[in-house]
């Protein structure tokens, strides 16, 4: 273990910080929400476009990522089992780059976390790092899992958002999976290598590449609401995917959370994790990006992480954005896990360990201690429990003024002080 030192003296400086109350409110957003999904999709797969595609004894592969999505285990088993009842032989394959410590046991357990196995799903998952070289745009090269390359079709899951770190016509979805999720890792490592600018051209010429190789029926594109709930599914034909992406991806982006006070002295993020987003806590949230080709409206002055996710298993990619977190976040961090996300995405600042503190409370003094405002009980501060969840949250007492103007915040609670265990942790 890395040698920690002596925190007697910080320890006595940040005592002298008197943190502010804090009050629960609601943040109200516009959120439409399919109620019932399996009903909903079955329509979009009795689209004769798409039902036409599916020939008996056809063996289809699905493809699967990591990420957090809402009813994705129920998603992939409507699917699988209206593939079944076409007479189709479908079964699943991860499609998530480098994730999953860019093994193939690893990404087979990345599908188990949500849910999907062979046993829940009733299909053989069929997961492996191997792949195909299929051409090369520009020089860079274009890589297929093989699974994929053999299957008689593919169909990709996906969701579509805003990416964490790149703007464009389309960013998170149905074509950066076919080209990052299905190359794998040096799928995954081939495209990042000439950094995020004009990435989404990069995404589209290289996955012209892919439809042209590999069978790709159509995908299965979900849209949610600020919530984290399933707002639309749609299923789009290969040849249309291109031309409607861009257009799911503007109602995404008119859909997602934000933190509707603005500007912030301190953001308290009680938890990271790849569970969460592709970097710990979604950027589009926190308004903290690492790179200068995407930025958000938020600006915050310091930002605070207090533990990773148990779905994350030790991967702390995204913990770079952060200015100050918990000796607990460092002691968990699995740095092989974390650094191959950085190294295959040729990004390290996702990964640069901020200050370490004792504890969540020492965390979160020093925040205020670092924050340029002398009079801390007028600390602008709010706290999320993950970029996820940002329905309720805490805000400090000095936002109350702004939160009783706002239309969009209900008040659920008279202003407390934050409490702490005797160890430092953070009540939850």
């Amino acid at each position: 273990m890395a040698i920690i030192g002596d925190y007697t003296e910080i320890i006595k400086m940040l005592n002298e910080v008197k943190l502010p109350k804090f009050v629960k409110v609601r943040q109200v957003f516009e959120a439409p929400v399919i109620n019932n999904i399996s009903e909903v999709l079955i329509n979009e797969l009795n689209k004769e476009k798409i039902k036409k595609m599916l020939k008996p004894k056809m063996k289809i592969a699905l493809a699967v990522g990591s990420r957090g999505i809402a009813n994705l285990a129920s998603i992939v088993k409507t699917t699988v089992d209206f593939l079944k009842s076409c007479d189709t032989e479908p079964f699943i394959i991860p499609a998530m780059g480098s994730h999953g410590g860019a093994t193939a046991e690893g990404q087979k357990r990345v599908l188990a976390e949500y849910g999907i196995t062979e046993q829940t799903i009733g299909v053989p998952i069929k997961s492996s790092m191997e792949v195909e070289q299929i051409g090369t745009v520009d020089g860079t090269p274009v890589y297929v899992d093989k699974f994929a390359l053999s299957a008689d079709g593919v169909i990709l899951i996906n969701r579509i958002k805003p990416h964490t770190a790149f703007r464009g016509i389309i960013e998170s979805g149905l074509i950066k999976m076919s080209v990052i999720g299905l190359g794998k890792q040096k799928g995954a490592e081939s495209c990042h290598q000439l950094s995020m600018k004009d990435f989404d051209k990069r995404l589209i010429e290289m996955s012209k590449v892919i439809f042209s190789k590999v069978k790709i029926l159509f995908g299965i594109a979900i849209i949610e609401n600020a919530y984290d709930q399933t707002a639309e599914i749609h299923a789009i034909p290969s040849s249309e995917i291109l031309e409607v992406e861009p257009k799911l991806l503007i109602k995404a982006k008119s859909l997602m959370p934000k933190i509707l006070f603005n500007p912030l002295d301190i953001l308290i993020v009680d938890e990271l994790g790849k569970d969460i987003s592709g970097d710990g806590m979604d950027p589009n949230v926190t308004g903290r990006f690492s790179t200068r080709y995407a930025k958000g409206d938020l600006e915050v002055e310091r930002i605070v992480v207090l533990r990773l996710t148990e779905k994350t298993e030790g991967n702390a990619n995204g913990i770079g954005a952060a200015d100050i977190t918990t000796l607990k976040v460092f002691e968990n961090m699995n740095m092989a896990k974390t650094y191959i996300n950085a190294i295959t995405a040729a990004f390290p600042p996702t990964v640069r360990i901020p200050m370490v503190m004792p504890n969540d409370e020492y965390a979160i003094k020093c925040a205020a201690k670092t924050s340029y405002c002398l009079d801390y009980e007028k600390l602008r501060i709010v706290r999320i429990k993950n970029t996820l969840q940002v329905g309720e949250i805490y805000i400090s007492e000095s936002l109350l003024p702004e939160a009783r103007k706002n239309p969009q915040i209900e008040i659920l609670s008279e202003p407390e002080p934050l409490k702490f265990d005797e160890e430092g942790n953070l009540i939850l």
